[in-house]
């Protein structure tokens, strides 16, 4: 069982820990907070999240551990998708 040891502070406030690897999806849900969908292959854009400032994508990319003790998590947002 892999150890629960990297904090997410998530758009909504609420903090949670998550571990290398983790999925998400999955983890903004359990912090009560959706992360939107397009294609759910990498190519819409729809999913983009920022995390510590860099963008990525959450359907192609699991949570991974950095230098910094936490993550800090954004939506980013795009006026061509209306947000």
């Amino acid at each position: 069982m892999k150890e629960k040891n990297i904090k997410v502070i998530w758009p909504n406030n609420n903090e949670t820990f998550v571990s290398d690897g983790d999925d998400w999806f999955s983890s903004a849900e359990k912090a009560g907070l959706e992360i939107p969908t397009g294609c759910l292959t990498g190519s819409c854009g729809a999913c983009e999240i920022d995390v510590n400032g860099e963008t990525i994508r959450a359907c192609i990319n699991d949570i991974k551990s950095n230098e910094k003790c936490f993550l800090k998590v954004s939506l980013t947002t795009d006026p061509f998708w209306g947000n």
